[in-house]
């Protein structure tokens, strides 16, 4: 898993939590999540600086409560 940032021409980039998949010998790019709502820029940029994207993302919305928004 990582984060994707998507960059927009007259607004701010929109981040996505994507995962990648394989189906026989074709890799495909599945989004999980678009952070860029409830999240902020730096909220983004931490996520993105500790290995493990998974994890982190796990423990910043068990703290933040953000569970919820993201499942929606």
């Amino acid at each position: 898993m990582h984060i994707d940032g998507i960059p927009n021409r007259t607004s701010h980039p929109t981040y996505l939590l994507c995962e990648l998949y394989r189906e026989g010998k074709k890799v495909h790019k599945r989004t999980l999540a678009n952070l860029s709502t409830p999240l902020s820029d730096d909220q983004i940029e931490v996520i993105r600086d500790p290995h493990g994207h998974v994890r982190a993302v796990r423990v910043a919305t068990q703290k933040r409560s953000f569970g919820p928004l993201i499942a929606s």
